[in-house]
C-alpha cells in the first residue's frame, strides 16, 4: 500500500507557488539495500542504481538493481564487476555506463578510472573505455551520443588511498560512445565535488556541491556552494546563472518539463545538518522557487524521472555515513 506524505508547502522567492500546492510526496517500495552516494540513470522507462556506501562492513557494495515504476518493484541484476561507491551511471546507445567512483570504506577511499558497461539484453557487464584520470564525486550527464563527466575529486598522488589524498577539480571530459574515446572539453568555472546536474535541452546544468576550504585552524573542511553553471556542448562554453537560494552539497537533481529540480543534501560547516529543502529553477527566467520539502530529508541520494514523477532513492538521513533505503516520489503537475 502506497501512502501519501502530506506536503510541506514552502514559500517561493516571490510568493506561494500554485504548482507546489498541487504537489505531494508519496512513499514507494524501499530499495533492496540501504545505501548512499548513488548516481542513478534511466533507460527504457526503468531506473538503474549501482554500488553505494553501506553503514556496516565492508562499507560499500557491488549491488546493481533496477526499479520498475509501473509495478513499484526493485529487481536485483548482475552485480558490478567490482564494488564501488560514488560510481556514476549514464545511459547511452541502449547501454548503461558505470563511470569512475571510489572503492574502500571511509576514510580509506581510492578513486578509479574504470568504466563498466552493462547490456540490458545480455544482462552482462563488460569493460569500457577508462577515464583519462581516476575520478569520483563528479557530475555525469548524457547529451546525444556523448557522456560528460564534470568536476569531482581526483587523486593528489599516485596510489592515493585516503579520502584526504584527493582534491576538487574543475576538469571536464566527454566520452563519444560511438568511437569509445574520451575528449577534454572546457573546464568548468568552479572546482567542486558532490554537486548535482541534469540536461535541459542540449545544455548541462551543474549545481550546488562543496569545496575543500582551509579554515582558521589550518584544517581544510568541506564548505557548500550554491553556484549554478551551465555548459553548452555546441559552443564548448560555460556560463554562470543565478545561484541556489541555499548552498547544498550532496544533493540530487533532475530535469522535468524544461526546468531543473534539486533536492536535499548535507552541510558540515558552520554546523552539521541534513537538508530537506527542495527547489526548482526556471532557465527562461533565471529564477529559483521553493518546492514541497522532502518527506525524508537526505543526502547522497539519487534522483531520476519517469513519466510525471521525480523519484528519490537511498541516501543518508544523518550527516556522514548513515545509509537509507527510503524511496519516495514527487508528482509533477500536469500541464
Amino acid at each position: 500500500m502506497k501512502r501519501i506524505v502530506p506536503a510541506l508547502l514552502a514559500m517561493t522567492l516571490l510568493g506561494t507557488s500554485g504548482a507546489a500546492m498541487a504537489q505531494a510526496w508519496s512513499r514507494l517500495a524501499d530499495t533492496s539495500l540501504a545505501r548512499q552516494e548513488i548516481y542513478p540513470t534511466v533507460l527504457d522507462g526503468k531506473i538503474y542504481v549501482a554500488g553505494g556506501i553501506l553503514t556496516a562492513a565492508p562499507g560499500f557494495t557491488d549491488l546493481f538493481e533496477s526499479y520498475d515504476a509501473a509495478t513499484d518493484r526493485w529487481t536485483r541484476l548482475a552485480p558490478l564487476p567490482e564494488g564501488r561507491h560514488h560510481i556514476a551511471l549514464a545511459a547511452a546507445g541502449g547501454r548503461i555506463y558505470g563511470i569512475g567512483g571510489f572503492s574502500g570504506a571511509i576514510p580509506d577511499w581510492r578513486a578509479h578510472a574504470s568504466v563498466f558497461v552493462y547490456d540490458p539484453k545480455s544482462g552482462r557487464w563488460s569493460n569500457g573505455p577508462s577515464l583519462p584520470q581516476a575520478r569520483a564525486e563528479g557530475v555525469v550527464a548524457t547529451s546525444g551520443d556523448r557522456i560528460y563527466f564534470i568536476g569531482g575529486r581526483i587523486p593528489t598522488s599516485a596510489g592515493a588511498r585516503h579520502i584526504g589524498e584527493h582534491a576538487d577539480t574543475s576538469r571536464a571530459e566527454a566520452l563519444d560512445v560511438r568511437s569509445g574515446r574520451w575528449e577534454r572539453i572546457a573546464d568548468a568555472p568552479s572546482a567542486r565535488n558532490s554537486a548535482a546536474g541534469a540536461v535541459i535541452g542540449d545544455k548541462i546544468y551543474v549545481v550546488g556541491g562543496r569545496q575543500m576550504v582551509a579554515q582558521a585552524d589550518g584544517r581544510s573542511r568541506p564548505v557548500n556552494v550554491a553556484t549554478l553553471e551551465v555548459y553548452d556542448p555546441a559552443t564548448n562554453r560555460w556560463e554562470t546563472r543565478a545561484p541556489m537560494p541555499l548552498a547544498q552539497g550532496g544533493l540530487a537533481a533532475a530535469a522535468h518539463g524544461g526546468k531543473l529540480y534539486v533536492f536535499g543534501g548535507e552541510q558540515f560547516v558552520p554546523q552539521a545538518k541534513v537538508f530537506g529543502e527542495s527547489w526548482v529553477y526556471d532557465p527562461a527566467l533565471d529564477r529559483w522557487s521553493a518546492l514541497p520539502a522532502m518527506a525524508t530529508p537526505r543526502h547522497g541520494h539519487g534522483a531520476a524521472v519517469v513519466g510525471q514523477r521525480i523519484y528519490l532513492m537511498g541516501g543518508g538521513e544523518r550527516v556522514g555515513v548513515a545509509a537509507s533505503a527510503v524511496h519516495e516520489a514527487l508528482a509533477m503537475p500536469v500541464r
